[in-house]
């Protein structure tokens, strides 16, 4: 080789070396120094809120069950929509799969007349502070997250459900 190749050769090596290093990606964005959001794959925050009839409901007490854990509110036109078909679920899969709906920001009053008007029996914990929805990250309603026995987030929906998507969900977290 010659000199003039030579000396191209290791000024591009160390250039390329600088380059390399200087964009980097940083520490502090690194996957392994981030906090883990919710998110699929990850495990499902805790957290401990009263239900309706004033009995605790904590999620890591029900790890063991799969969880269809619903973001809903009254006042929610495709939350009203879809609690038919979470009542239903409910129903059939009584003691495989634990459906929860977290009530968002209302009175227990409130609530209360709404899941006597519909007759729904599944926990109805109440978060008055919205502090479980922040914990989930929950930006509207309904948010829906699906959660496995192993208390880890295996699916998430967004929106109102049907018969359809639930039972889809609940394929991702039950055998």
């Amino acid at each position: 080789m010659s000199r003039p190749w030579l000396l191209a050769f290791f000024t591009i090596l160390i250039a390329g070396s600088g380059w390399l290093w200087a964009s980097r990606v940083p520490l502090s964005a690194q996957p392994g120094n981030l906090s883990p959001e919710p998110a699929i794959g990850y495990p499902a925050p805790d957290f401990r809120l009263d239900t309706l009839d004033g009995s605790p409901f904590q999620l890591s007490a029900v790890r063991g069950t799969p969880v269809v854990l619903n973001f809903w509110a009254t006042w929610c036109g495709p939350c009203q929509r879809e609690l038919p078909a979470l009542q239903n679920a409910a129903e059939v899969y009584a003691g495989e799969v634990l459906i929860v709906g977290v009530d968002q920001g209302e009175e227990a009053a409130i609530v209360q007349a709404y899941v006597d008007k519909l007759g729904l029996t599944f926990p109805m914990p109440l978060d008055r502070e919205m502090e479980a929805g922040t914990l989930f990250n929950v930006k509207g309603m309904p948010t829906t997250y699906f959660i496995d026995g192993d208390g880890v987030i295996r699916h998430i929906w967004t929106g109102e459900m049907n018969s359809v998507t639930l039972a889809e969900g609940i394929a991702k977290i039950w055998p």
